[in-house]
């Protein structure tokens, strides 16, 4: 995408690792589409003329195609006419970035997503909406199931351990203090389990209430509450913000995503050193970089950062409290429901930046 910054190098490619004999060459065109033709999710190929450079098994069956036609090289409007889908690839191709389509072909219920990449290549995918959200709706079910059913003994045990507090002794104080702290812990470890699996099995784009937010507003908003923690320790909030942004997003979602930034940002910030926030455009896209100044990244927190229940290392951080490792995998959900995403880097000066890219009108579809 032209004006969206590229992703940090570190991410893990195999062909990028090396050994004593040198560079690993990549996968080979034949091995890609093979990968491709074995997917049980239908993929057409697109050359950067238009034309269908390749249909997976999948995708001939989806669009009612015979394998014994000759298909390549031909235009997707010979192949398949409908406008909604040709609208939709042209739209990726023009604005070079990817945009979904719910679309109803040949008496299916489709989710589509068509994705630039680089030279003017198209790469279609064909889901079945049926299949894959019985999928989803199963797994959220379950998810939320065993969450209910942990929420209920944890609230019991947390009564129990406000009652030990009132009739707490010298010799057990440090006891049920601790038994409080680890409770409240897995109580929030529950919590995060649960938004994370209704994000991780919403399809982007939907589940969303979408409105004009105003993000140097929120900012302001979420640091509100984050204030009286961070006052303890010296920390100010340093925003800059040459523009009002205004984005087409779910603001309680967002707010979300800013409360687990900050508080991360907070564990590694250094007493009596301020926290900055910038808000900046990059052509339909708006960027809000968290930087603290604290020790930085290592190359394994650069890696695994926004994985579940990934910490770094806790010498460098500056707070005693602990959260559930969920919260950065959680600000990544967000932002791909929202068409966008979240990376990570060490500022030049110093510190670690977080940088959350979101599309100003809402997630293309």
């Amino acid at each position: 995408m032209a004006d969206l910054p590229q992703p940090s190098s570190r991410r893990w490619a195999p062909w990028r690792r090396s050994d004593q004999r040198g560079e690993v060459a990549p996968p080979g065109a034949v091995q890609l589409l093979s990968w491709i033709d074995s997917s049980p999710v239908g993929w057409v190929l697109l050359a950067p003329g238009g034309g269908v450079q390749h249909l997976n098994p999948r995708a001939e069956r989806i669009l009612g195609l015979k394998a014994v036609q000759h298909l390549e090289g031909r235009p997707l409007a010979e192949l398949c006419p409908d406008p909604n889908l040709l609208n939709c690839v042209a739209m990726a191709r023009r604005h070079e970035r990817p945009q979904r389509l719910e679309w109803q072909f040949n008496h299916q219920d489709l989710d589509v997503m068509v994705v630039p990449a680089i030279g003017g290549w198209i790469g279609v995918q064909l889901h079945s909406r049926r299949s894959l959200e019985a999928q989803l709706e199963q797994q959220e079910r379950w998810v939320s199931d065993v969450a209910h059913e942990l929420k209920t003994p944890l609230t019991a045990l947390l009564l129990v351990g406000d009652s030990l507090a009132a009739q707490v002794t010298d010799q057990n104080a440090r006891l049920v203090e601790r038994l409080q702290r680890e409770l409240l812990r897995l109580q929030e470890l529950v919590n995060d389990l649960l938004e994370l699996s209704r994000l991780e099995n919403t399809v982007p784009g939907r589940g969303l209430k979408l409105a004009p937010v105003d993000l140097g507003a929120l900012v302001e908003q979420v640091w509100a509450g984050v204030r009286p923690l961070a006052e303890q320790r010296g920390v100010q909030l340093q925003l800059q913000q040459p523009e009002e942004i205004t984005v087409q997003a779910d603001a309680s979602r967002l707010h979300r995503a800013l409360l687990n930034l900050f508080d991360n940002a907070l564990r590694y910030s250094p007493d009596g050193r301020p926290l900055e926030v910038g808000l900046s455009r990059l052509g339909s896209w708006c960027q809000l970089s968290v930087r603290d100044q604290g020790p930085g990244l290592s190359r394994d927190d650069l890696d695994h950062m926004f994985e579940r229940f990934y910490r770094g290392d806790p010498a460098r951080a500056r707070g005693q409290r602990t959260g559930s490792g969920l919260g950065l995998s959680i600000v990544q959900q967000i932002a791909v429901t929202h068409g966008g995403r979240i990376q990570a880097s060490n500022h030049p000066e110093g510190g670690a930046r977080m940088d959350l890219l979101l599309p100003t009108e809402g997630l293309g579809v």
